[in-house]
C-alpha cells in the first residue's frame, strides 16, 4: 500500500506518517514533508525517484505525472483499468494527505503579486480532487484533524465507504473554499471586489437547534475564526441569539475602550449607556426600555465581575456577552438555567472587519462594501444653524448617531447624558419613529428634556424637528441632503435647537 504525503501544515504529520508505516503503508513524499519526515527518522520515497521525472520549473510541476494521478484515479474493480496500470506499471496510491499553500496568509504579509501568485497551489488542489473522485478506493486526508480518526479507522478495519464519502465532502470542500478565496483576491485586488463571480464561502462552527423559527434548520458559518473562538460558558447558542449578539457588539463596540453596555432585544437595541463603571452604565442602559430588556441579549465591553453580575441577575437576561467575566460572577448565575453566557476574550469587544457585505433576495443576493461610520464623519460634521452644541451634548450627539447608523431604517434615536433615553426604529415614515420614540419614553417615564436626536437618513420635513422641539431636544444630528434641508434647518433656528450635517447616509434595511 502506498501513501502520498505533501503538506503544507506540518502539524501532526510525523505522527501520521508513522502511523501510516506500522500499518504497513510505503510513503511517497515532496519537498518540505519529506525533509521533515526525513529529519523525524521516517522512510519516505521523494516522488521525483518513483516516477523517474525531476521536479521541474522551481517546484512548480512535482506530482503532475501519471504514476501518481493514475495510481490514484485508476478504478481498481475495473479490469481495463487494472490492466492499463499493469501495462504502464503503474502502482495504486491508497491514501493522499494534502493540505495546500497559504494563499490567504500570503496576501496578508505581502502585496508582491509574483509572491501571491507563487503561493497558488496546482498540484495540491490537483491530487485533492483525484483523491476525492476515486474515494471509493482511496482515503483522502486534508485536515490534520482528520488524521487520528483515518488511523483509528485503518487500524480496526472500519475504512468503510462511508468513512471515505465523508472524507470526499470535506475534501471537495476545502479546494472550494481554496478557490473562492483566490478569485475573491483577484476581484478585489483587478475589480474593486465586484467581478463577474463573486464566492461566499464559510466553514461550520455549529449546528443550532433550529433557524428563526422552530420548523427551520440552521447553523453558524464563519470566514475567519471569530465565533470559533468565542468560549461559550453557560447554554447553547441559537440562530436568534448570533444575530443579536452580532447587533449588540457592534453598538458596544463602537466607542473603543468607554465602559459601554448595550441591550438588544429582537435585532434593535433597547438600551444603551456609557458610564464612569460598567454597573452604572448596565442600570442607566435599561432605563430606555427595561420591559423590553426581560429577555434581551446584553453586550459588556469589559470584564463582567460580581457587582455588575448581581445587579445583571435581577433581571431575566437570556444572553450575556462580555470581554471575560470573573469566577465569583460567573457563580452569581449557576442557579440560572436558561441564561447563556459567552466571553470573546479581547481587551475591548470586536468583531471581524469584513470587507464586503450581502443579503439574500430570492434567486441570488445582493452584494455590497461593508457600511462604516467614520470618525471624521461626526468631527467634520456641519454646524448648520445658529445655535452651536456643548461638549457634552457634542459627546451624546455622536453616541445617538451610532446607534442609529448600527439600527434598521427608519430610525431616531435620542440620547442624553450618554445614555439612550428612546428610540424609533424600522419605521416606514421618519416622522412616524419620531413619535414612536417619544411615546415610548412617556410610557416610562423619561425625561426626555435637553436630550439630543439624531437620524441615519436625513429628516425630509420640518414635522421631526417640531416634534422634537416640543419634548425639549437641545440638538440635533442627521446625514442632511433633503430637498427641503432649509426647512428644517429653519425649523431647529426657530426652537433654539443646534442641528449638524455629517452628509453621510447609514441607511440599514
Amino acid at each position: 500500500m502506498k501513501a502520498l504525503l505533501s503538506v503544507s501544515d506540518k502539524y501532526g504529520i510525523v505522527d501520521f506518517a508513522r502511523g501510516l508505516l506500522d500499518l504497513g503503508f510505503e510513503i511517497l513524499s515532496t519537498g518540505g514533508t519529506l525533509k521533515t519526515l526525513a529529519q523525524n527518522n521516517i522512510q519516505a520515497t521523494e516522488v521525483s525517484k518513483y516516477t523517474n521525472s525531476p521536479e521541474l520549473f522551481g517546484g512548480r510541476v512535482k506530482t503532475l505525472h501519471p504514476k501518481i494521478h493514475g495510481g490514484i484515479l485508476f478504478q481498481r474493480d475495473k479490469e481495463q483499468d487494472a490492466k492499463e496500470a499493469k501495462d504502464a506499471n503503474i502502482e495504486e496510491i491508497s491514501l493522499v494527505c494534502v493540505n495546500l499553500y497559504p494563499f490567504y496568509q500570503t496576501t496578508l504579509k505581502t502585496d508582491d503579486f509574483d509572491e501571491i501568485i507563487e503561493n497558488i497551489d496546482i498540484g495540491g488542489p490537483t491530487l485533492i480532487r483525484a483523491a476525492a473522485k476515486a474515494y471509493k478506493d482511496v482515503i483522502i486526508a486534508t485536515s490534520p484533524s482528520d488524521y487520528k480518526h483515518i488511523l483509528q479507522a485503518l487500524k480496526t478495519n472500519q475504512n468503510t465507504l462511508e468513512f471515505r464519502k465523508d472524507l470526499m465532502i470535506k475534501a471537495f470542500c476545502h479546494t472550494a473554499h481554496y478557490d473562492s478565496i483566490i478569485a475573491n483576491y483577484m476581484n478585489q485586488r483587478f475589480y474593486g471586489g465586484f467581478g463577474e463571480e463573486v464566492f461566499i464561502s464559510g466553514k461550520k462552527v455549529f449546528q443550532t437547534r433550529y433557524g428563526e423559527n422552530p420548523h427551520q434548520q440552521g447553523a453558524l458559518y464563519e470566514f475567519g475564526d471569530f465565533w470559533r473562538h468565542l468560549d461559550v460558558l453557560k447554554g447553547e447558542l441559537s440562530f436568534n441569539n448570533l444575530t443579536d449578539i452580532n447587533a449588540a457588539i457592534k453598538i458596544a463596540s463602537s466607542f473603543g475602550d468607554a465602559k459601554a453596555t448595550c441591550i438588544i432585544k429582537h435585532a434593535n437595541p433597547c438600551g444603551f449607556a456609557i458610564k464612569e463603571n460598567l454597573v452604572e452604565s448596565y442600570k442607566h442602559a435599561l432605563i430606555c426600555d427595561s420591559i423590553s430588556a426581560y429577555g434581551g441579549v446584553v453586550a459588556v465591553n469589559g470584564i463582567i465581575d460580581k457587582d455588575l453580575a448581581l445587579e445583571i441577575n435581577k433581571t431575566f437576561i437570556e444572553v450575556l456577552i462580555a470581554c471575560n467575566i470573573t469566577e465569583e460572577a460567573l457563580k452569581v448565575f449557576e442557579d440560572k438555567k436558561r441564561i447563556k453566557i459567552c466571553i470573546t476574550k479581547q481587551p475591548t469587544l470586536k468583531l471581524p472587519d469584513d470587507m464586503y457585505d450581502f443579503k439574500h433576495i430570492q434567486g441570488g443576493f445582493v452584494y455590497q462594501q461593508s457600511d462604516t461610520i467614520s470618525d471624521e464623519e461626526l468631527s467634520n460634521a456641519q454646524n448648520k444653524g445658529t445655535h452651536k452644541a456643548t461638549p457634552t451634548q457634542q459627546k451624546d450627539l455622536e453616541i445617538a448617531y451610532k446607534i442609529a447608523a448600527l439600527t434598521k431604517s427608519n430610525c431616531v434615536a435620542y440620547v442624553k447624558d450618554s445614555v439612550l433615553v428612546a428610540i424609533g426604529m424600522g419605521m416606514t415614515s421618519r416622522v412616524d419613529a419620531s413619535r414612536a420614540a417619544l411615546a415610548k419614553a412617556k410610557d416610562m417615564g423619561i425625561d426626555i428634556h435637553g436630550a439630543v436626536l439624531a437620524s441615519e437618513a436625513f429628516f425630509p420635513f420640518r414635522d421631526s424637528i417640531d416634534l422634537a422641539a416640543k419634548a425639549g431636544i437641545s440638538a440635533v444630528i442627521e446625514p442632511g441632503g433633503s430637498l427641503r434641508d432649509e426647512e428644517v434647518i429653519q425649523a431647529a433656528n426657530e426652537h433654539n435647537i443646534a442641528i449638524y450635517f455629517t452628509h453621510t447616509r447609514h441607511f440599514l434595511h
